[in-house]
């Protein structure tokens, strides 16, 4: 629902700069909080660290609800704030699942399987969107009704995460079970992560990638979607981006478990496919990037009456609208789970 309600631009608002401040408290506190999160996570459970995270997106696109009829500001902050330190815990609970209840030769596919149903939740709540706003060519901001059926499918998925297999009655395919390790302190924590450094040095060479996996989300979302597409376009550009990262992770998911090649040849040629796609697709991008400039677009600027926002949006009847869309499409070849799963080989 995060990447849905984000994925129209601006978080569904003609103003980006909202949403702006409060996803740069959210990943500002996120970035500190999943530091200390993993021994969070074993302190209150799997179950637990993942209610308790999903109940952080309930709040944050409540307060986009909020701001439609109060303009609080000071809300949307906060609300990215507390969502930072919930998303810390909640993905620090999911990573011990992906990394611990999958078979050995079936990472890739479990992991896969993952994103699938991750991205179908951004699928499901762009089709929310776009069933609200399908009549609206205009640029304005998306209905109430739109921020009630995120907050309700948010705190269904918030509840959801009750009905997990506790993880010691897990039993894999191949009859294993998971082994619960003793839960750490705040300092046995970081004395680890000290040790990984100082043993396995070329992780450092991974941080680049680290800091290149969200980035991109802001541009697309806010300098393309949000500045060339009116409401109803932005939404059927989430369904199909949402989609297609589906496609994409089935793809890369059933490659990296190939067994006809060694898992240093699947990691290498995964590598050489997303460098090429990356440079590919990112050129389309600049060229199409050179059509416009910011001050034309008038991001962070327009407000519904504004008569300056004068600029020509997309719409999905125009006739140069299919090239604009298959770039936005193919923006997520460069995905940040693809870069996961290779991760997870190399």
């Amino acid at each position: 629902m995060f990447n849905a309600v984000n994925g129209l631009g601006g978080a569904g608002q003609v103003d980006s700069k909202a949403s702006t401040d409060s996803n740069t408290a959210v990943n500002a506190t996120f970035s500190v909080v999943a530091f200390f999160a993993g021994t969070i996570t074993n302190w209150l459970g799997i179950k637990k660290a993942l209610s308790f995270g999903g109940l952080g997106y309930c709040i944050y696109t409540a307060s986009y609800l909020c701001y439609n009829h109060t303009q609080n500001y000071g809300f949307i902050v906060f609300a990215g704030f507390l969502l930072g330190c919930c998303a810390g815990v909640l993905w620090a609970a999911q990573g011990a699942i992906m990394l611990s209840y999958p078979p050995e030769a079936k990472k890739g596919r479990y992991i896969a399987v993952f994103w699938m149903i991750f991205n179908m939740g951004g699928v499901i709540g762009s089709l929310v969107p776009l069933g609200q706003n399908i009549h609206v060519t205009t640029n304005s901001p998306v209905s109430d009704g739109t921020y009630v059926g995120f907050i309700i499918l948010s705190v269904v998925g918030a509840g959801l995460a009750w009905l997990l297999c506790d993880a010691k009655n897990v039993v894999r395919t191949d009859g294993s079970r998971v082994i619960l390790m003793k839960n750490p302190t705040f300092k046995t924590e970081i004395f680890g992560m000290w040790e990984t450094f100082m043993s396995e040095k070329y992780i450092v060479f991974l941080f680049p990638m680290f800091f290149a996996s969200n980035w991109f989300y802001t541009y697309q979302f806010n300098g393309v979607n949000l500045a060339q597409f009116n409401t109803r376009t932005r939404s059927l550009n989430n369904v199909l981006y949402w989609s297609a990262q589906i496609f994409g992770a089935m793809i890369f998911g059933y490659f990296l478990d190939l067994t006809y090649f060694r898992r240093t040849v699947r990691a290498k040629a995964c590598w050489a496919v997303l460098f090429v796609l990356t440079f590919a697709v990112w050129g389309g991008g600049y060229a199409f990037q050179r059509g416009y400039t910011r001050a034309e677009v008038e991001v962070g600027d327009a407000t519904p009456d504004d008569p300056s926002d004068d600029y020509p949006k997309y719409d999905w009847t125009d006739s140069g609208y299919i090239g604009p869309m298959f770039l936005y499409i193919f923006y997520v070849s460069s995905p940040k789970q693809s870069m996961a799963f290779v991760c997870d080989l190399a």
